[in-house]
């Protein structure tokens, strides 16, 4: 155990020594914070519609009960003649004007009268609104206005009400909504940034000690080939988690930002002490797989580049595995699939963040990792043993 810990310093000092390395693992958490958060505020603003302007309703033949309906949704009516109404559309398209409401003549009338199951009634009155979707304001006064005129046909034959003074009839609480959301891109943001912060780590520790002939030195040491494979794993293990862990923060910070300002949905607050300890588990030793894998990658590389390009497929399939999370529904709860490699990674997670998960089948994801680990060491111990695969370059 001490040569291992001498071998997990040496990565330390390596890695937090060189300036450029730290820099390059908190720059990714920095740059989705800032890009997240900016990307939120200008979707909202091309988007949403300006919460202090009040949308203005060109209409025709206004009828005497349909005018509160309007006014009381906070839209502002301009009556106008029929022959104003080819000006206002070419207004609306330039993105003038908000919307245009043509009514038959004698609106109120016609709807009293008609009755849709008479003998050649024929078509009922008939309502002309334009509109132009791509401008917020415009798209707001024609979803107000929609509204308006379907609770107001509603009400013309109220025969029976759909709750009706109820105001719990959705029985999804907050807690509910926001681990949905979470659930669904977690993960997958989760399974990249792991598998990235141990591509940019491990590639360097030990295919670049390769390339410049440094780790042939550590293997003519008195150190045992099984010792330098377990310090290279841990340290990297660590390395790599802490660069997770810095991007994954800085990813849920950015979230609401990014769903426009949505803050009471997306509430880490939610999860408890347990939830969390058992999001470590998955999470470490998802990374202690993935470093096992990744460093056996590079002892096959000659060089840091080589290393670089073969991983590639790998990501790849971290990216289909972590994809399968957000159209799976809930978590799978048969314990079998938590033996799969990398996929019941994506499972635990999204079991723990939608709070719906077995304890069990966490432990047992947890532990398949760690056995595959394993292996991934005594495989990567056997590398180290080869002369044929070390030293050649």
């Amino acid at each position: 155990m001490k040569n291992v810990l001498t071998v997990m310093k040496k990565e330390f000092a390596r890695f937090f020594g060189d300036k450029r390395m730290v820099l390059m693992m908190l720059l990714p958490a920095i740059l989705i914070y800032v890009v997240y958060s900016f990307m939120g505020t200008a979707m909202r603003n091309m988007f949403a519609p300006d919460e202090d302007y009040t949308p203005v309703a060109y209409v025709v033949n206004m009828p005497e009960k349909v005018g509160p309906w309007i006014l009381g949704v906070g839209i502002d009516i301009v009556d106008i003649e029929t022959s104003e109404v080819p000006g206002v559309k070419e207004r609306i398209s330039d993105k003038e004007a908000d919307i245009c409401i043509v009514f038959p003549i004698d609106f109120d009338r016609l709807v009293a009268a008609y009755d849709a199951q008479a003998p050649g009634a024929g078509p009922a009155p008939n309502i002309e609104i334009y509109y132009n979707s791509t401008r917020p304001d415009s798209a707001e006064a024609f979803a107000r206005i929609n509204y308006v005129l379907n609770e107001y046909e509603a009400s013309l034959a109220n025969k029976f009400d759909i709750n009706k003074g109820i105001e719990d009839s959705d029985r999804a609480t907050a807690e509910d909504v926001a681990a949905s959301i979470i659930s669904m891109l977690m993960p997958l943001l989760l399974m990249i940034f792991l598998f990235s912060g141990c591509s940019a780590i491990a590639p360097e520790s030990i295919a670049g000690e390769k390339e410049r002939g440094t780790l042939a030195t550590l293997l003519v040491t008195p150190l045992g080939r099984s010792e330098l494979a377990a310090g290279k794993i841990l340290s990297l293990a660590t390395l790599s988690f802490l660069s997770g862990l810095v991007t994954a923060v800085a990813t849920i910070l950015s979230l609401p930002k990014l769903m426009g300002g949505a803050e009471d949905m997306i509430d880490v607050g939610i999860y408890s002490v347990a939830d969390y300890f058992f999001l470590a588990i998955i999470i470490l030793s998802t990374i202690l797989l993935l470093v096992a894998i990744i460093s056996i990658i590079s002892a096959f590389a000659k060089t840091i580049k080589e290393a670089t390009s073969t991983i590639m497929p790998l990501m790849i399939i971290v990216m289909l595995v972590g994809v399968s999370g957000m159209f799976g529904g809930s978590s799978q709860t048969n314990p079998l699939y938590y033996i799969i490699p990398l996929y019941n990674s994506v499972q635990g997670m999204s079991g723990v963040f939608s709070l719906d998960y077995s304890a069990m089948n966490i432990v047992v994801s947890g532990i398949s990792n760690l056995i595959y680990a394993v292996i991934g060491g005594f495989i990567l111990t056997k590398m180290f043993n080869s002369e044929k695969i070390m030293f050649s370059r």
